[in-house]
């Protein structure tokens, strides 16, 4: 479905997310059904739903990669996007929302806002990704509209604005009024969907005399909120005059509202009741942008570092375009691309500036859900999302771009991995291909990560959680047919320094016949650590920018924050020792900083090199990178502090089993944050060490017969109690 420039306002590049079992595959696969991309209707229970393509996700009903499919609603194309609900996949969901233009976030109506949602939602707000809500599961026992909208607003500090409300809530069983039908209340007409065909067609009635009087309080609430934003006067003075106002300046009004991300049109339904889903993909295309509402794309002219270059949504525009996804299969590497600008042709050659090289577009593609799946194109456009081949050194995250008009958009940031395992083929004769299918699957996820033990040659694979490297692990078995042996769970700690300190970093030594000489002051001071192991963009952004106004005459430069929080600013002048020198020296101290004294990578520590000591005979680079590496090592020298991974815990448990809960969490090191109260329901919110959450799932399990439930995130790193260090010394202790 290659778009034309003359219809890109009406391309809708979608996502749909939330928090684990809210219903958004249910969701996405009624969409699909209802816009007739697909002629039967799958269920997450039975393993046949069309975006859950993957064996692992049928078996475990779960989302697991996320899905775009390219659908037609009635005069509008839609790029759709099912992500995964589960934290450990949480890289799926920041690479698409990246690239989407708009996203569908979508809650529990009986669990409100949970641990996952907050996290879909800042990463959509790090994006400036204008949202709608869709209220699922209206139809479950304790499903209350009110209380969720309620949670909405106090844990996302959101606007929330209902332009759907419910009919009853519940089921036939537990409720006086079930849920049965959706009211439109910028239409006011109320929808009953036809269960026979799974609520593919509907039929359209007057309210209820019994539900006027709430029908007018949304109404209300919708006009207050859109007045506060109203400068051309769409509706203020009709709603004032108590006149009629039609419906098509209500909804351009609140529209321009949305795509400001001032307010999120509020729908609800049921998936499995198969209710309200049209109304949901009509608000997709009234209220979300196109890829001509978003503002002009900003990047970096790579040849002139200070120059920045803008790309608007065009056709006509040079060429760009964001690899956002690699799959990797025995058969080769499939990579996903948002274009957003310009035109690429099959054959095409384009750069890829980041990695300085060439690349050839070999072979492009639509894909379905199934990335094997696949209609050929001859061309992409902007706005559109493609899938090509051909690519030999792009990965995630790297821009693609026409050769004579380049530019370097920002890089994806990912969360750091917190919990490693070691992994061995059975077979010596294997470890080859086991290297080579790390390295594919590495290139293919971002927050995968594969090292080797310096102390025991063990190769590690770490990820965001023991689920993470466990669909790895099946991957590596089922679809490269690999035997492996894996090692127990083991958590990836930091490093960092206590106290700011001074040293000199020295060189003088014999190499090749003659003495090498180097000698030079750098301070170090630890940075704050953060709420999120990873580097926000915005910190980046700030250290590129200082990088870019700091670089002429005694100005320090700055060199960006590495995803791990090690910054190296520089304040010796180019005119006073080789360039070529400096350089070395600051390659020298951020390769020195990536392993620490207890042999963990080093994080927030700024390094300042302050001077240097060189002798025109006897200082090479070589010299410089020793003694950079002579000054890291006496800056950490009983100067670290251990950091863990400490993860944000969210339990809903019976309130009879509370106790019991609240007693294995305070053996486990956690600290209690809250008890909110749902009904019946309790909901713990901790923060515990990685160290000490292997076994939750199962322990939370047996601990309350089966009936709580919990879900984790990565917090933070935070400091170790000194028993720990201990242990990892001397694992006897």
């Amino acid at each position: 479905m290659a778009t034309s420039p003359t219809d890109l306002r009406r391309v809708r590049n979608l996502g749909i997310v939330a928090h684990i079992d809210a219903g958004k595959t249910t969701t996405s696969e009624h969409v699909l059904y209802y816009a007739g991309a697909i002629h039967r209707l799958g269920a997450v229970d039975s393993g046949n739903t069309t975006t859950d393509y993957d064996a692992e996700e049928q078996q475990r009903g779960i989302t697991i990669y996320s899905a775009c499919i390219p659908l037609k609603w009635k005069d509008y194309t839609l790029n759709l996007i099912d992500t995964p609900g589960h934290v450990d996949f949480t890289a799926e969901v920041e690479r698409s929302l990246r690239v989407l233009d708009g996203c569908v976030v979508v809650f529990d109506a009986q669990k409100g806002v949970e641990a996952q949602s907050e996290t879909v939602w800042r990463q959509a707000e790090k994006y400036q990704v204008p949202r709608c809500i869709f209220v699922n599961k209206m139809d479950v026992i304790g499903a209350n509209f009110d209380e969720t909208l309620e949670d909405i607003v106090e844990r996302l500090e959101a606007r929330p604005v209902p332009v759907v409300i419910p009919v009853g809530s519940g089921s036939v069983k537990d409720s006086n009024r079930p849920f049965e039908g959706v009211i439109d209340i910028i239409e006011q007409k109320l929808h009953r969907f036809n269960p026979s065909d799974w609520g593919k067609t509907f039929t359209t009635e007057e309210i209820p005399s019994d539900l006027l009087q709430d029908v007018s309080k949304w109404r209300s609430n919708l006009f207050d909120v859109l007045t506060e934003n109203d400068p051309l006067d769409l509706i203020t003075s009709l709603v004032l005059e108590g006149a009629d106002i039609p419906v098509e300046k209500i909804r351009q009004l609140l529209r321009e509202q949305t795509l400001a991300r001032l307010v999120q049109p509020l729908f609800c339904g049921s998936g499995r009741e198969h209710i309200g889903v049209q109304p949901l993909i009509d608000g997709m295309v009234y209220y979300l942008p196109s890829p001509l509402d978003r503002p002009p794309l900003v990047g970096m002219n790579p040849k002139k570092k200070d120059k920045p270059e803008t790309r608007k949504p065009d056709a006509k525009e040079p060429f760009s375009g964001l690899v956002f996804k690699v799959v990797a299969d025995s058969h080769g590497e499939l990579f996903f691309l948002r274009i957003y600008s310009g035109t690429v042709k099959l054959g095409a050659r384009v750069s890829n500036p980041g990695k300085d090289s060439r690349e050839t577009i070999a072979k492009m593609f639509h894909t379905e859900a199934d990335p094997t799946q696949r209609t050929e194109l001859e061309e992409g456009r902007a706005g559109d999302i493609v899938a090509v081949v051909g690519l030999k050194e792009s990965v995630t995250g790297d821009t693609l771009c026409d050769q004579q008009h380049p530019i370097l958009l920002e890089k994806i940031q990912f969360a750091q991995a917190v919990v490693s395992r070691s992994v061995e083929p059975e077979s010596s004769g294997d470890k080859d291909k086991l290297n080579e299918v790390l390295n594919l699957l590495k290139r293919e996820d971002p927050t995968f990560i594969v090292s080797v033990d310096k102390d025991t040659g063990q190769t590690l694979m770490s990820g965001m959680g023991m689920l993470h490297l466990e669909i790895k692990q099946h991957r590596m078995e089922r679809d490269f047919r690999l035997k492996i042996r894996v090692g127990k769970p083991r958590v990836s700690y930091r490093e960092t320094i206590s106290e700011k300190v001074r040293v000199t970093g020295e060189c003088e030594r014999l190499a090749g016949g003659t003495t090498i000489f180097a000698k030079m002051v750098v301070s170090f001071i630890p940075l704050e650590l953060e709420d999120n192991p990873s580097t926000e963009v915005a910190e980046v952004e700030e250290v590129v920018k200082t990088a870019k106004t700091k670089v002429k005459g005694k100005q320090p430069k700055v060199i960006p924050i590495d995803p791990l929080g090690v910054r190296v600013i520089n304040k010796v002048r180019h005119d006073t020792v080789p360039e070529n020198l400096v350089d070395s020296a600051l390659d020298g101290l951020r390769s020195s900083l990536q392993s620490g004294e207890m042999g963990y990578p080093v994080m927030k520590v700024e390094a300042t090199l302050e001077s240097i000591e060189w002798d025109p005979a006897r200082s090479n680079e070589v010299a410089m990178q020793v003694a950079a590496a002579d000054a890291v090592r006496k800056a950490l020298s009983g100067n670290i502090v251990l950091l863990e991974p400490v993860m944000k815990l969210e339990v809903n448990v019976p309130e009879d089993h509370l106790g019991s809960v609240t007693a294995d969490l305070n053996a486990r090191r956690a600290e209690i944050q809250d008890i909110l109260v749902r009904g019946k329901v309790r909901v713990v919110e901790a923060v515990a060490p990685m160290a000490r959450l292997f076994d939750y799932a199962d322990r939370v399990r047996s601990l309350t017969q089966g009936r709580a439930a919990s879900t984790m995130e990565p917090k933070a790193y935070a400091p170790a109690p000194p028993e720990v260090m201990k242990n990892l010394l001397d694992p006897s202790f």
